[in-house]
């Protein structure tokens, strides 16, 4: 089992590096510089102190599995070659978690790439004779938080893959399916009554960052199971081969 579903992640990992040719590894460095370097110089030492920094590294794995993870299902749905992967001797379970296995790594690597990156920059920009780092919550939280952040997208990426036609429908479904999610988050935080959003301050500041920073990975966690189950429920060779 776990060698298909390396050998399923190994095709998918070639596929997905190839994929817009020199432009698209042009757009890795693009996002790279921007991430581990201009917004660290912009931000400073704050870069690798502010815990409300944190939300940076859940968006970005969201980011950069969805503009991959959409070409799972549907893309091999247009290129003609969903038939021939169904019809190998791979199992279901095999090609679904490869699938979701590739996009993790893909968008866990990244975002560890931009945060050893910018702790770089900003030892260079700020340099002061001793080298700075994160705290052990916040960097323990970033590695978690976009690990999970990235099996989250991943999962809800093949289910969304599963059912497009095409890769631009599910790139645009899971690109507004992330938007309206952190519109939701930050209009329904400001709709909160302002006595409740006073109870919420006071009590987050009551506690560690170290148990915020659980909790969230603790509902990350659940919610990417969820997403997992439903994946793999959804994912029938006969139903896709039919479709």
């Amino acid at each position: 089992m776990s060698a298909d579903i390396l050998t399923v992640m190994w095709k998918d990992l070639k596929e997905t590096l190839s994929q817009g040719g020199g432009r698209g590894r042009f757009g890795l460095l693009i996002f790279a510089a921007v991430f581990g370097v201009f917004l660290p110089v912009q931000a400073g030492i704050a870069w690798l102190t502010e815990p409300l920094l944190l939300v940076y590294w859940v968006w970005i794995p969201l980011f950069l599995v969805s503009t991959v993870i959409a070409d799972s299902f549907a893309g091999e749905r247009e290129r003609h070659t969903l038939e021939t992967l169904l019809a190998s001797r791979l199992s279901d379970r095999a090609i679904l978690l490869g699938k979701i296995g590739v996009a993790v790594v893909y968008g866990w690597g990244l975002s560890i790439a931009c945060v050893l990156l910018g702790v770089v920059t900003v030892n260079i920009a700020n340099w002061q004779g001793t080298v700075l780092f994160y705290g052990w919550d916040v960097f323990v939280g970033i590695l978690f938080i976009s690990l999970l952040g990235s099996g989250l997208a991943s999962c809800a990426g093949v289910l969304v893959s599963l059912r497009a036609a095409t890769v631009r429908q599910a790139q645009q479904t899971l690109s507004i399916s992330i938007m309206v999610g952190f519109f939701i988050l930050i209009f329904g935080l400001q709709a909160l009554p302002q006595e409740w959003r006073i109870m919420v301050t006071a009590g987050l500041s009551r506690v560690s960052l170290g148990f915020i920073i659980a909790v969230v990975c603790i509902i990350l966690l659940l919610i990417d199971v969820a997403l997992l189950a439903a994946a793999a429920a959804r994912f029938k060779r006969a139903r896709l081969i039919l479709d």
